[in-house]
């Protein structure tokens, strides 16, 4: 691997490696994604979609299907059809969370308005099952659309889940299961079973991306305090800001005392908060070591990610999904 090859991020390998077939994947989106009828659809996805996401789901089943062999075509349609479950989720949460700011631009539903950002979003569901059915295989449908509905249930449990500091760790990875690692399960496993893998190979393809998809979201939420070291930076803080109760808040509650659960209750079950309340929460999560549990539960998750992936063939696009899943946790390192 020359200087140049490791100074990239996996997922830059990766598209590097699979450029062919995400240069397809990205034709087939921007085709699919326009409307003769009504202008505004692509208007909104195009602001969404070309904002330069990393794209790591799509990526993800193409990996699967090469990896496993196929030399067909579809694969780059169940890319572009987890690409289009993804973006529709994000349209729709940036309305629920009355967001302003998606990659680093202004949310669809500001520039436009919360009904064309849900319209839209229902539109690329709808484009979604269109592309799943032209593939041919019920298995491949049964597994994207079951992965739509953990999305859409592990969103609506967020909402009532989210602010209840009777939240614990079993209902946290429950959301999280479905917000974030049910589309990375599937986005593997359906490569594995267009390529017509054997079984045992199919079940470590869509562990790998269960693992991945837990590690990459417990990574962010630790991230948002700072990562492990809990140093604050200009971006940290907005999930205490909004009142969501992650997994290093979830932690620290468990073991608070008296005072601390009333900081708790103050702050996050009744949103009154003061100037200063960010760094005393820090204080706590410090206290409590919950910063460091929660990094090394997205280590396990990693390891059992590398793990499933030894089970398959010996690949270059094994050796980048295992690089991409140590890419994910190195973040808070």
């Amino acid at each position: 691997m020359s200087l140049a090859d490791a100074a990239m991020k996996p997922h830059d390998r990766l598209r590097e490696y699979l450029s062919a077939d995400m240069e397809a994947v990205n034709h087939l989106i921007r085709k699919r994604m326009a409307s003769e009828h009504a202008p505004r659809i692509p208007e909104v996805t195009t602001h969404l979609v070309e904002a330069g996401g990393k794209r790591i789901r799509p990526l993800m089943t193409l990996a699967a299907a090469r990896l496993c062999g196929y030399a067909g075509e579809d694969h780059c349609k169940l890319a572009a059809t987890v690409e289009f479950i993804h973006t529709a989720t994000l349209l729709h949460d940036d309305v629920v969370d009355e967001s302003d700011r998606r990659r680093g631009r202004p949310t669809a539903n500001l520039l436009w308005d919360n009904k064309s950002s849900v319209l839209v979003g229902d539109y690329l569901f709808s484009r979604a099952f269109q592309l799943m059915v032209e593939c041919g295989s019920l298995r491949v449908l049964d597994i994207l659309s079951n992965a739509s509905a953990t999305i859409a249930e592990g969103e609506v449990l967020q909402l009532t889940a989210a602010q209840d500091l009777q939240t614990d760790e079993g209902i946290y990875r429950q959301v999280i299961r479905g917000k974030t690692a049910a589309l990375f399960e599937a986005a593997t496993e359906v490569g594995g079973i267009i390529a017509g893998a054997p079984e045992p190979m199919v079940g470590a393809l869509a562990r790998y991306g269960d693992a991945l998809g837990m590690s990459f979201q417990i990574v962010d939420d630790l991230l948002d305090y700072g990562g492990a070291a809990g140093e604050m930076g200009k971006n940290t803080g907005d999930d205490f800001r909004e009142r969501k109760l992650t997994l290093p808040v979830i932690k620290a509650v468990a073991e608070a005392d008296v005072a601390e659960r009333a900081f708790w209750h103050r702050t996050i079950e009744k949103g009154r908060q003061e100037e200063g309340d960010l760094d005393h929460a820090l204080t706590l999560l410090r206290k409590h070591g919950a910063l460091e549990e929660t990094r090394a539960e997205a280590l396990a998750y990693r390891d059992a990610a590398r793990a499933a992936l030894g089970e398959l063939p010996d690949h270059p696009l094994r050796a980048m999904l295992a690089e991409l899943a140590d890419f994910v946790v190195d973040r808070i390192s």
